[in-house]
């Protein structure tokens, strides 16, 4: 049975922790849009995700960190500009893709690099910095459908695959992270949001993001 907690419980990371351990899923808040999250260090718990929105699996998923300083555990080489980035605009909508570390799985992402975003909500890194600073996490939806801003929704589409949903009530953001991809020179987008060509240039320059 799925249990329920607001994500502002006093034991909500160790809720939380308890599942990830366990390889088990959780819905959770962020800024954006609610998420559903798993071990990224688990295969079989990311395996899990994929089952549960039924993702394709060549669609790599993105790790929220708890701080900015927790990019070191799942990434290396840092691009200076994505260094930058992160300054300028976690917590918050920006999805950064960087060099990823080898001993991260492959089912997280088979890509040389690995998205790494810190949400803007600070319940949601409380639970994260609870699990270890690092969470697998993507939105809680079947894959290729509408996002999910409030818990009720996210738990009709993945609630029988989950063991947690912590609730925040409704995700003011309502709009996926922007995505961009950073390299020594500059970034590229990869998927649009919240954050413009414009927003980024102000931190990087004019003419360093394409896309």
């Amino acid at each position: 049975m799925t249990e329920w907690v607001s994500v502002d419980h006093p034991q909500a990371g160790e809720k939380a922790a308890w599942v990830i351990r366990g390889g088990g899923l959780l819905i959770l808040p962020t800024d954006t849009v609610y998420g559903v999250a798993a071990d990224p260090w688990q295969p079989a718990a990311v395996a899990a995700i994929y089952e549960a929105k039924r993702r394709p699996p060549d669609r790599a998923i993105p790790i929220l960190l708890a701080d900015q300083t927790d990019m070191t555990l799942v990434s290396r080489d840092i691009p200076r500009t994505a260094c930058q980035l992160a300054e300028a605009f976690w917590p918050g909508p920006l999805t950064i893709a960087v060099p990823r570390l080898d001993i991260v799985p492959t089912i997280v992402s088979s890509l040389p690099t690995i998205g790494l975003r810190v949400p803007d909500h600070e319940g949601t890194r409380d639970v994260i910095r609870a699990c270890g600073g690092v969470l697998a996490v993507t939105s809680a939806n079947r894959s290729g459908l509408v996002e999910a801003m409030m818990a009720e929704d996210a738990a009709l589409w993945l609630g029988n695959a989950v063991a947690l949903v912590l609730d925040g009530g409704l995700c003011q953001g309502g709009l996926p992270s922007t995505v961009v991809e950073a390299g020594a020179e500059g970034v590229r987008i990869v998927r649009h949001g919240p954050l413009s060509v414009e927003d980024l240039e102000e931190v990087l320059g004019h003419g360093s993001v394409t896309g």
